[in-house]
C-alpha cells in the first residue's frame, strides 16, 4: 500500500506538533506546531487540534490514498482509543473518534506508545524483535514493543514507569521513605532541585545540563543523582522484560552528556543477569518527530493491516 498519507498529532502539555506523513517511508511532507495552552480548558484545545488536523489534511493530492488522523495523547488511552486520564488535557468525556471523524478515520493512542511504534518500525528499534522504549522529559514512561507492536496491557495502562511512589524503609532509623522517581529524575524535577536556594533560578532542564557540562557542582550533583536513580528503575525494567535493546527518547533522554552517561552506567549496574548486562541502550533516532510520526503510523498501520489479505 504505497503512497498513503496520514495526519499525525502529538498532543503535549505545552505544544501540539502536527504533520502530514507519507507512508510507507514515514516522511513528513508538511508540519505545523501550535501552543497547547491547556489552561483554556479541554474544549478549546480540542477545537485547535481539529483545526490543525484539517489544515494538514488539505494538501493531500486528490488521487492519493488518505488513511486518516492518528492522535497521540499525553494521557492513558484504553485499547479502544478512549482517553481514561486527565492529568494534562482532560478529554475523558470526549469521543475523539467522532470529533475528528469528519476529516477521516481516527486512531487514538497514548503518546509514548505512538513514539515507541515509530522508533520500532522506522527508527532506532529497527532490526530488533523486542525493545523497551523509555521516554524521559516532562514525564517518564515506558513501553514494551514486540514484533513492532507496542504492548498496551489489559486496560491500556502498561506505560507507567516512574509516577508511583517506591516505598522503602530506612535500615538505620526504620522510617519509611516513599519517593516518586518522576519527581526526582524528570526534566522539571532537575530544575526544581537545582533552583532550591538559588537567587537566579533557571527555566529548564537544558540549562541545568549545560551547567553540569561546565562542571558547576550543584548541577553535576542534581543531574548525576537523578540519572543514577532512574538508571536503577531502568535496570529493573530490563530485569523484568528482558528486551533485546532499550531505546531512549524524550527531551532529557536525548540530551546526552552527564545525564546519559550516568543513566546508562547505573542501568547496567542494576541489571542482574550477566548475559543481559551488555544489551544495547541506544538513543532514539527520530527525535522530537517520533510522536507525530508514530501517531500517523497508528492509523496507517491499522488500514494497512485491515487491507492485508489473510494468510
Amino acid at each position: 500500500m504505497d503512497d498513503t498519507w496520514a495526519v499525525g498529532l502529538d498532543v503535549g502539555g505545552t505544544k501540539i506538533a502536527g504533520g502530514l506523513v507519507r507512508f510507507p517511508a514515514g516522511v513528513i511532507m508538511h508540519r505545523r506546531r501550535i501552543s497547547t495552552r491547556a489552561e483554556r480548558g479541554p474544549q478549546a484545545v480540542l477545537a485547535d487540534a481539529v483545526e490543525l488536523a484539517q489544515e494538514l489534511a488539505d494538501p493531500v493530492p486528490p488521487r492519493e490514498r488518505f488513511a486518516g488522523v492518528g492522535i497521540g495523547v499525553p494521557e492513558l488511552a484504553d485499547p479502544n482509543g478512549q482517553v481514561i486520564s486527565g492529568h494534562t488535557v482532560d478529554w475523558r468525556s470526549v469521543s475523539l473518534v467522532e470529533t475528528f471523524g469528519k476529516i477521516g478515520p481516527v486512531c487514538v493512542e497514548a503518546d509514548v506508545r505512538a513514539a515507541a511504534l515509530a522508533e520500532a518500525r522506522l527508527g532506532a528499534g529497527q532490526g530488533y524483535r523486542i525493545i523497551a522504549y523509555v521516554t524521559i522529559g516532562t514525564g517518564i514512561s515506558s513501553t514494551l514493543v514486540v514484533d513492532g507492536r507496542p504492548y498496551k496491557g489489559a486496560r491500556g495502562n502498561a506505560l507507567i514507569l516512574a509516577s508511583s511512589p517506591t516505598s522503602v524503609v530506612c535500615p538505620t532509623c526504620q522510617s519509611w521513605a516513599r519517593p516518586v522517581l518522576e519527581e526526582f529524575a524528570s526534566g522539571p524535577a532537575l530544575v526544581k532541585r537545582y533552583n532550591q536556594g538559588r537567587s537566579e533560578p533557571v527555566a529548564n532542564a537544558e540549562a541545568v545540563s549545560v551547567a553540569a557540562a561546565q562542571g558547576e557542582a550543584d548541577a553535576v550533583r542534581v543531574v548525576r543523582d537523578g540519572a543514577e536513580a532512574l538508571g536503577s528503575a531502568l535496570g529493573f525494567l530490563v530485569n523484568v522484560l528482558d528486551p533485546e535493546a532499550v531505546v531512549i527518547g524524550g527531551g532529557l533522554g536525548l540530551a546526552g552528556g552527564l545525564y546519559w552517561e550516568a543513566l546508562v552506567d547505573s542501568a547496567r549496574r542494576h541489571i542482574w543477569a550477566e548475559t543481559t548486562r551488555p544489551l544495547p541502550i541506544i538513543p532514539a533516532q527520530l527525535g522530537h518527530d517520533a510522536g507525530l510520526i508514530g501517531a500517523a503510523l497508528t492509523i496507517w498501520n491499522r488500514e494497512h493491516e485491515t487491507a492485508r489479505p489473510p494468510s
